[in-house]
C-alpha cells in the first residue's frame, strides 16, 4: 500500500498506540513511527519489543518533524499534552487522538493547536481489557469502526488523509458530529462499562459468595461483566468525568427501564418480559450481521488472553 505519512508520532504506548504502530507498519502506510510514554518502564518495554521504530523520552521530541501526531493518553490528559507539544509541531502536520470522548477533548486541545496545523479528532471503536505496550496487535482494527469528528471548516485534505490511514489499518471509517458521538458512545460503551463495574462491585461486596461460588461457577454473563470491568481504571475515570452529561442521561433512561422490569417480575407479568426480551434479542443479531462480533460459542473469544507480545519482533 502507498505510504501516507513519512513520520507518525504516538504519544502514549498502550493497547491502541501499539496496535496502530503494528497495523501501520504491516500495511506500509508510514515511513517511521516514533513513540513516547510518560513511564520510563513503558518506554523500556516498547523499545525492547520493537513496538516503534524509535522510542524517545519526551512528547516534544517525539512530535518534532512528525506529519501525524496521535494522542493516545487518557482523555483527561489531552489538553496538557497538546499544550506541551504545540511549540514544536510541524507546519502542515495533523494532530489527532484516540479518546472515546470527543467534545471535551476538542475543548481541551483546540486552543493549543497552532495556525497551520490541522486537528482531526478520532475514536477507534476497538479494544480489549488489556493495556500496556505488550497488549497491542496489528489486527485490532480489522473491520472495526473509526469515527472522525472534525470541526466545521477543517481542511478536507487532512481529513481524507487520516481516513486513508485508518482504512489502511483495516478499519471502516465514518464521520460524525462530536456531540452526537458522545451521546452514541454513552449508549454503546460508557454506560455499559459503568453497569459492568457496578455488577462486579456488587459481587465483591458479597464476599461470602465472591470468595467461592461466584468465581467457581461464573456463567457467561458475569464473565463478560468481569472482562469489561477489567479495563484501565484511569481511562474510564476520565471518560465518565468528561462525558458526564450524556452518560447521566443514558443512565437515567436505563434506570427507568430497570424499574419497569422490576415491576414486571414482581407482578408476574410474563408477557411483558417475553416481549421485552424478544425485542432486545434482535439487537444482538444486528451486531453479528454488521460484522462487529460473532455467534461462535463463547462469542468467539479465545480461552487465553490475546496478547500478541511477539508481534513486533
Amino acid at each position: 500500500m502507498t505510504k501516507i505519512y513519512d513520520r507518525v508520532a504516538l504519544i502514549g504506548l498502550g493497547l491502541i498506540a501499539g496496535s496502530m504502530s503494528l497495523a501501520m507498519r504491516r500495511a506500509g502506510l508510514v515511513g517511521e513511527v516514533v513513540g513516547t510514554a510518560r513511564s520510563e518502564e513503558t518506554r523500556r518495554v516498547a523499545a525492547e519489543i520493537g513496538l516503534c521504530d524509535r522510542v524517545v523520552e519526551t512528547a516534544a521530541e517525539a512530535v518534532r518533524d512528525a506529519d501525524l501526531v496521535v494522542l493516545c493518553v487518557p482523555v483527561g490528559a489531552m489538553g496538557a499534552v497538546a499544550a506541551e507539544i504545540a511549540p514544536v509541531l510541524k507546519p502542515g502536520a495533523t494532530v489527532t487522538d484516540v479518546g472515546s470522548v470527543k467534545r471535551d477533548v476538542i475543548a481541551q486541545c483546540a486552543p493549543h493547536i497552532p495556525e497551520g496545523v490541522h486537528f482531526v479528532p478520532a475514536h477507534p471503536l476497538a479494544g480489549t481489557e488489556h493495556s500496556g505496550p505488550r497488549s497491542g496487535f496489528a489486527e485490532l482494527f480489522d473491520n472495526r469502526y473509526v469515527l472522525l469528528t472534525p470541526e466545521p471548516g477543517e481542511d478536507r485534505a487532512a481529513i481524507d488523509r487520516l481516513r486513508r490511514l485508518w482504512e489502511g489499518c483495516g478499519a471502516n471509517v465514518e464521520e460524525m458530529d462530536a456531540d452526537h458521538h458522545d451521546l452514541v458512545l454513552a449508549v454503546t460503551s460508557h454506560t455499559p462499562h459503568l453497569i459492568a463495574y457496578t455488577m462486579v462491585g456488587v459481587a465483591d461486596d458479597l464476599r461470602r459468595v465472591t470468595d467461592s461460588e461466584v468465581i467457581k461457577y461464573s456463567a457467561a454473563g458475569f464473565r463478560d461483566f468481569t472482562r469489561i470491568a477489567a479495563s484501565d481504571p484511569t481511562m474510564w475515570r476520565d471518560v465518565f468525568l468528561t462525558n458526564k452529561d450524556a452518560t447521566l442521561e443514558i443512565l437515567g433512561r436505563f434506570t427507568e427501564e430497570l424499574f419497569a422490569l422490576q415491576r414486571a417480575i414482581r407482578t408476574g407479568d410474563g408477557e411483558h418480559l417475553h416481549a421485552y426480551f424478544t425485542r432486545t434479542r434482535a439487537i444482538r443479531r444486528g451486531i453479528i450481521e454488521a460484522g462487529q462480533d460473532t455467534d461462535a460459542p463463547d462469542f468467539g473469544r479465545s480461552k487465553t488472553p490475546r496478547r500478541r507480545e511477539d508481534a513486533a519482533e
